[in-house]
């Protein structure tokens, strides 16, 4: 068991870390906090314009920014973003502040499930394939270095999925809170 006060999820995009940590959450009495979409309110502005105004730098910057408050508290689960990984000090956050659960997904998962998908900057290109297969790659290390556990999601069903995190959730991991 690794005691944690956050469960948090990571994996590339289109592995269910939202619409899974929602269901999960929900289970476990947690608050469930999706770390881009705390980006978008604290920054006023969607991904995609921050990409377009700050560049991927900037919005790393305030990726590291928000994990940081959100991993402060207690009783989350927190769906980051696919890149959160990326950074060392991201890195070492997750790991002493959370729960890990990566959540894998192959390529050709991720472009079923992304098909219709214009939100994701790092998507919008005509070589959707070669971009996922390259962060697959950079990515999938960082993601087994930060992971207490790992499910892969690829042929379930985000109901199913549920179901099969919180069975290995509950002989895994311990809820440690903070004495008030």
């Amino acid at each position: 068991m690794n005691p944690a006060p956050n469960l948090v999820l990571v994996g590339p995009m289109g592995a269910g870390k939202t619409s899974i940590g929602k269901r999960v959450a929900d289970r476990f009495g947690l608050v469930f906090v999706d770390a881009d979409q705390a980006i978008v309110e604290r920054a006023g502005a969607t991904i995609p314009e921050i990409f377009e105004n700050a560049g991927e730098a900037g919005f790393r910057e305030r990726e590291t920014a928000v994990l940081g408050e959100l991993l402060a508290g207690e009783g989350r689960l927190i769906s980051t973003g696919g890149g959160a990984v990326l950074s060392a000090d991201n890195r070492a956050l997750l790991r002493r502040r959370g729960f890990v659960v990566h959540l894998e997904v192959s390529v050709e998962g991720q472009l079923k499930r992304l098909a219709r998908c214009t939100n994701r900057p790092l998507l919008q290109r005509p070589d959707r394939e070669q971009v996922l297969r390259e962060m697959a790659r950079a990515r999938a290390p960082l993601y087994a270095e930060v992971a207490d556990l790992t499910l892969d999601t690829d042929h379930l069903m985000p109901p199913e999925a549920t179901v099969r995190l919180c069975h290995l959730l509950a002989t895994h991991w311990q809820r440690q809170e903070t004495p008030a």
